[in-house]
């Protein structure tokens, strides 16, 4: 198995639509990835090969916020880069809501973003902090302002703190059912699956750690009630339980928190 990840943060003026770069190049036994569910869309740009999911094959691509494992099966060799957009990137680049890409994979091209461009520019770089800045520079040019609304806005960032959906619903003035229609309208998840998506990312994040947590720590942190509640979350979210998904899929994915050459640039 040889695997090399390494994790950078795009310009400063593009943060809040991009949280971060993972270039990944792996040679291991051909198998099958589980994209797991989290708060961020996925915007991929393979250097060799395709991403093979059950929906096509692509070599650009942008997925939306899902509550599934999506499956990606590949042939040994993965190589390319991974950028982790906001919802609010997804209005700014493509000049859509996140919510018309839920639960789907598209092309790039689909989006009328300059694919082919991108993804040769990437291949024609020699190292991976050069391949970061050619993605500022090709994003940047994409970007147009954008806001959105206020009170759907307030309901994402509550919901990251764990606020319950009926105390954020009263802190806007809307009914629950309002605030779950616009909610999902803009990101695609409804507030109490967008929550549930959150703390599951939150006990992926630590099973990652270099101090792996027994499952009880992790359930306990994460606010489920008990190790049996996040072992059926867990398996709901990831189509595997926490300890098949340790065996099969850690030793690929555990320096994306932080691994080799993380944050190259300030």
């Amino acid at each position: 198995m040889d695997v090399e990840h390494v994790v950078g943060l795009p310009h400063p003026r593009l943060r809040p639509f991009v949280t971060r770069y993972s270039g990944y190049r792996m040679r291991t036994e051909p198998g099958v990835h589980r994209g797991l569910p989290s708060r961020s869309l996925t915007l991929v740009v393979t250097m060799d090969g395709t991403v093979d999911l059950p929906d096509g094959r692509f070599a650009t691509l942008c997925g939306g916020l899902h509550d599934e494992a999506v499956i990606i099966t590949h042939d040994g060799f993965q190589h390319g880069v991974q950028c982790d957009l906001t919802p609010l990137g997804m209005r700014a680049f493509f000049g859509m809501p996140a919510g018309e890409l839920s639960g789907t994979t598209v092309g790039l091209d689909a989006l009328d973003a300059p694919a082919a461009e991108l993804r040769e520019r990437l291949q024609d770089a020699t190292t991976w902090i050069d391949r970061f800045a050619r993605l500022d520079e090709v994003l940047s040019r994409l970007v147009r302002p954008v806001t959105l609304q206020a009170e759907v806005a307030w309901a994402w960032q509550r919901i990251a703190a764990g606020a319950p959906v009926g105390e954020i619903a009263a802190e806007v003035g809307w009914s629950r059912q309002h605030l779950s229609a616009r909610f999902a309208a803009e990101y695609g998840l409804t507030p109490k699956v967008m929550a549930r998506v959150m703390r599951f990312e939150r006990a992926n994040r630590m099973l990652r750690g270099e101090r792996r947590p027994t499952f009880t720590e992790v359930a306990a942190a994460c606010g489920y009630t008990d190790q049996a509640h996040f072992n059926r979350d867990w398996r709901a979210l990831c189509g595997a339980t926490p300890g098949e998904w340790i065996a099969a899929e850690l030793p690929f994915v555990q320096g994306s928190e932080g691994g080799q050459g993380a944050q190259l640039r300030p």
